[in-house]
């Protein structure tokens, strides 16, 4: 994870021939920064997927694709919600739910409920792992359940605490789209999928798109591992972060 929270997400998929950006929430500078600090250069990307239209995951992906030529992946709805500035780049458009290949990678999709034109999430799996990538979703449906099972790294989204989201700054309005269907799930819903749906391959789970007013690393962390001990699972569990890379997984 290169960044996840509100004001921008990146994550970087790689093997030894094929890199693979998921999301372009950063700015281009930003961006190469933090892929610098995973010894990787934004030239050598081999694709670019998008989750979403939202503005913190494409915020810097014209300007990156542009100038650097790299192919986009995103679903036939999302395409034409992104502002391309009258040419768009090289993309490779898919129907939510398609499998398709990105050099040695072969990626999944599922959609997800959230309030943007065409959401969905990856998995993605090369040399027998499979990591799957589940944010910005307001619940976990039964086929987002089935397509995360087996998995030997699951990034999900742990974005905010129910108590500190009703008492905090947001106007109500905020407060009912976060805390809807359509909207971002919560602390009680990341912890109640580690409890009774989640089936991993490998227990290494990254939490993150949390909300820097209505939630807490160390609040995420404790609900986490209370739902990992109730389980007895023994899990590597990283809190990704807003404004530096996570720590990388290596299989």
């Amino acid at each position: 994870m290169l960044a996840s929270g509100s004001s921008g997400n990146a994550a970087l998929v790689a093997t030894e021939n094929t890199r693979i950006l998921v999301d372009a929430g950063l700015s281009v500078k930003d961006l190469t920064r933090r892929l610098a600090l995973a010894g990787e250069q934004p030239e050598r990307l081999t694709a670019v997927l998008i989750t979403h239209e939202h503005s913190d995951h494409v915020a810097g992906l014209v300007r990156l694709v542009r100038r650097h030529r790299i192919p986009v992946y995103l679903t036939h709805r999302t395409a034409p919600t992104i502002d391309w500035q009258d040419t768009a780049p090289a993309l490779e458009t898919f129907q939510a739910g398609a499998r398709f290949s990105v050099g040695d990678i072969d990626v999944d999709s599922f959609t997800i409920p959230h309030d943007a034109a065409d959401p969905v999430g990856f998995c993605f799996h090369s040399a027998g792992i499979k990591i799957g990538l589940a944010t910005d979703l307001g619940y976990i449906t039964e086929s987002i359940k089935y397509h995360l099972r087996g998995t030997h790294l699951l990034l999900l989204e742990s974005n905010h605490d129910l108590d500190m989201l009703k008492v905090g700054p947001y106007p109500w309005s905020v407060k009912q789209r976060v805390m809807s269907r359509m909207g971002h799930l919560s602390n009680n819903g990341m912890s109640e999928f580690l409890l009774s749906d989640w089936a991993p391959a490998a227990a290494n789970l990254i939490l993150g798109h949390l909300s820097e007013h209505n939630n807490h690393p160390e609040i995420v962390r404790l609900v986490a591992s209370q739902a990992l001990e109730r389980r007895d699972v023994s899990a590597r569990l990283v809190i990704a972060g807003q404004h530096q890379p996570a720590e990388a997984f290596q299989f």
